[in-house]
C-alpha cells in the first residue's frame, strides 16, 4: 500500500484519524535504528501530505521525537522548524537535519524568538551566534530607547500628521512647472520592502525572478543584475544590498540563497560579515548611480548637472 492510499484513507476517517496516523507514523520511524533513505522519503510523503490537516498539538510531538533522530527527514523537520518557536523548540535547539543555511533562514525569517532558541544549541557556529548576540542587543536597545521615548509618542504622532497633511499638498514631483530638477534623484526604496521582495525571489530558486527583483529595487537594467548574480564572486551583490540599507543578517540570507558556495564555512561566513558591516551605504548608492548612468547613457548628463548643482 503506498503513501498516498494511506492519506487517503486518513482523510476519509476525518480529522481525528488523520492525527492518529500521522503520529504513528511519526512514531514508527523513531523505533528505527539505521533508517533507509527510502524510510526518510516515506515519512516525508506521508508526514507532509497530512500536516496541514493535523492540529498544532501534534505537531509539536513530532517536533519533540524527530529532534532526537538523526537522520530524519529533511523536508517535515524543515517544514516544522517554520511552526512558531513553541512547536518548534525542540529541532532548533537540537536537530542535526538543519543546517547552518537553514538556522540563518529561520533567524531571518521569524526573527527574535527562533533566534533565542537556536542559541541555546551546542555547538552552535560562532558566526551564527555573533549575529544572535548583535539581534538580542538590538531588541534589548530599541525596547530602552522605546522605554525612554514614550511619553513624545503623542508630540511625534502630531509631527508625522503635520507632514502627511504637506505632502498631500505638494505638488507632483514629476510636475517640472513644480518641482524643477527634483526628478532627477531616485527615490529610496524601503529596505523592508525591499528585503522581502529579495529574500521571497533568492529562495524560489529562479534566478531570473530574483535578477528581476533586485533590478527594481535598485532601478538599474536586469542585464546587469543578470551579470551580479552570476559572476564568480558576491562583491558587486554586496554593493547593491547595501546601498539598500539591508542589515547584515539579511543580506547573509540573500546573498546564502545566491551564492551558497561561497558562504558554506566558518571563515567564510566571517569575512562576509567583515566585508559588508565595512562597506559605506553612500558609496554604495554611489556606485548604483554609476550603473545606471552607464546602463542609461542619455541620462549621464542630467545626473551630472544635477550633480553639480547641488554641490553648489
Amino acid at each position: 500500500m503506498s503513501t498516498a492510499d494511506f492519506r487517503h484513507i486518513a482523510f476519509g476517517g476525518g480529522p481525528r484519524n488523520c492525527e492518529r496516523l500521522f503520529r504513528a507514523a511519526v512514531s514508527a520511524f523513531c523505533t528505527l535504528s539505521r533508517p533507509t533513505k527510502r524510510e526518510l522519503a516515506q515519512l516525508d510523503d506521508l508526514a507532509l501530505g497530512l500536516f496541514d490537516a493535523v492540529p498544532a498539538e501534534a505537531r509539536r510531538f513530532a517536533a519533540a521525537a524527530l529532534s532526537e533522530c538523526d537522520p530524519a527527514p529533511r523536508d517535515l523537520v524543515r517544514r516544522l522548524a517554520e511552526e512558531p518557536v513553541e512547536t518548534s523548540a525542540p529541532l532548533l535547539v537540537r536537530s542535526g537535519a538543519l543546517s547552518d543555511v537553514d538556522l540563518i533562514a529561520l533567524i531571518g525569517r521569524h526573527g527574535l524568538p527562533h533566534a533565542k532558541a537556536i542559541a541555546r544549541r551546542d555547538g552552535l557556529n560562532p558566526v551564527i551566534a555573533a549575529l544572535i548576540r548583535a539581534l538580542v542587543a538590538r531588541a534589548e536597545s530599541e525596547a530602552e530607547i522605546a522605554e525612554r521615548t514614550e511619553p513624545e509618542v503623542d508630540a511625534l504622532e502630531a509631527i508625522r500628521c503635520q507632514l502627511r497633511d504637506l505632502m498631500q499638498e505638494a505638488p507632483p514631483v514629476g510636475d517640472p512647472a513644480e518641482s524643477g530638477e527634483a526628478g532627477d534623484e531616485q527615490p529610496t526604496p524601503d529596505p523592508d520592502q525591499a528585503y522581502t521582495a529579495l529574500r521571497e525571489a533568492a529562495l524560489s530558486g529562479d534566478r531570473q525572478l530574483f535578477a528581476t527583483t533586485l533590478a527594481r529595487s535598485l532601478d538599474i537594467s536586469a542585464e546587469r543584475t543578470r551579470r551580479l548574480t552570476s559572476g564568480i564572486g558576491y562583491a558587486d551583490l554586496l554593493t547593491g544590498l547595501c546601498a539598500l540599507q539591508l542589515t547584515v543578517e539579511q543580506a547573509f540570507l540573500v546573498t546564502a540563497a545566491i551564492f551558497p558556495a561561497k558562504v558554506v564555512h566558518a571563515a567564510a561566513i566571517r569575512l562576509f560579515i567583515e566585508r559588508y558591516a565595512t562597506m559605506s551605504t553612500e558609496v554604495a548608492r554611489k556606485k548604483v548611480e554609476d550603473w545606471r548612468c552607464k546602463d542609461r547613457p542619455e541620462d549621464r548628463q542630467p545626473v551630472a548637472a544635477h550633480s553639480v548643482a547641488t554641490a553648489r
